[in-house]
């Protein structure tokens, strides 16, 4: 593991913060569902839905203990420990699933989906769960996707209208290394650095930009510590819904069918609060960041310069899956 917890202090650690939940003595299966977002995000709110519809709908039966803000760890934490059955439920980003299932970062290649329609129909679709199979392998059950919007890039140093724009600006990535091939082929020097830390990066001049969804540049309050706002939309930001292989496998199949369907809902819920955000967080922060919007000639040169990174991931999260995603997306190959 990349922290320095112990199996047995962070067993212990999740237990301190389950403690006091009276329904959890009661419940024939108690899970842990970890995630790094603050609650007030979409997706924190959607956790929290997610947990009260299953606590309802199964009786009592199962119970969920939400710890949000990367309580126990970050994202690559959060898996390793998914993986090993200490935290039973997470919605870690695609992008960072690839450090551990490569075909996953298939959905983090840049521009590959053009719009919101055409997310739904890739993500819910048969190929949205082709990509979630990948995860068979790796003692994780995908479920679906949830997702936080289409990433963005925030800077210090000039508005992003180009992709000669992005040349040595120093941008804070995700830690996975298509995100990081991504902003080398752009010209950047990408950094890889927990989210949780984002925001001192930033503000102490360690990073000078960096990609988010609008909600999360809104919560962690990026745009105190950063000039510009470039509506790139160049990535939808996915989070799979995953859960530890054997914590699913001990459910019978009528608590599945719960949790499948409080799954889908807090997917659901998780979309539409993002959407629901996105004009008011745009509103809210123009007086403190300038925003701007690229073209639609910028948007063809960012494709152009960013098809590299496709060639380069072709082999890697295989021909065929890729073929799949250009079919249902419309690009030739």
């Amino acid at each position: 593991m990349n922290n320095k917890l112990t199996k047995v202090s962070l067993a212990a650690a999740i237990a301190a913060a389950s403690f006091g939940i009276g329904q959890a003595q009661a419940a024939d299966y108690n899970f842990t569902f970890a995630h790094v977002l603050i609650e007030e995000t979409p997706n924190g709110q959607a956790a929290l839905r997610f947990k009260e519809e299953v606590e309802e709908k199964s009786d009592g039966r199962i119970s969920i203990e939400v710890l949000p803000a990367a309580q126990v760890g970050g994202d690559v934490e959060i898996i390793e420990q998914i993986q090993m059955g200490l935290v039973d439920i997470g919605i870690p980003p695609t992008a960072t699933l690839g450090n551990f299932e490569p075909r996953m970062q298939i959905l983090d290649l840049p521009f590959l989906l053009p719009d919101y329609d055409t997310m739904v129909k890739v993500l819910d679709g048969d190929v949205g769960r082709e990509i979630l199979d990948t995860l068979d392998d790796d003692n994780m059950y995908g479920v679906n996707f949830w997702g936080a919007g289409f990433r963005h890039i925030t800077n210090n140093i000039r508005p992003v209208e180009t992709p000669e724009d992005l040349a040595e600006v120093r941008m804070r990535t995700m830690q996975a290394p298509i995100i990081i091939s991504t902003y080398e082929n752009l010209g950047a020097n990408a950094t890889a650095m927990a989210f949780t830390e984002v925001y001192n990066g930033l503000q102490q001049g360690v990073v000078e930009g960096q990609e988010n969804p609008l909600a999360n540049i809104y919560t962690m309050r990026f745009y105190e510590v950063q000039d510009y706002l470039s509506l790139t939309n160049h990535a939808y930001h996915a989070y799979a819904a995953v859960i530890n292989q054997n914590s699913w496998d001990s459910l019978p199949e009528d608590l599945q069918q719960v949790m499948v369907e409080a799954f889908d809902n807090g997917r659901d819920a998780s979309r539409e609060l993002t959407l629901q955000d996105e004009g008011r967080i745009l509103e809210e922060i123009e007086s403190e960041i300038a925003i701007n919007e690229i073209t639609d000639e910028a948007r063809a040169a960012f494709i152009e310069a960013s098809m590299p990174v496709h060639d380069e991931y072709t082999e890697i999260v295989t021909p065929e899956l890729l073929h799949k995603v250009y079919d249902e997306v419309g690009i030739e190959y």
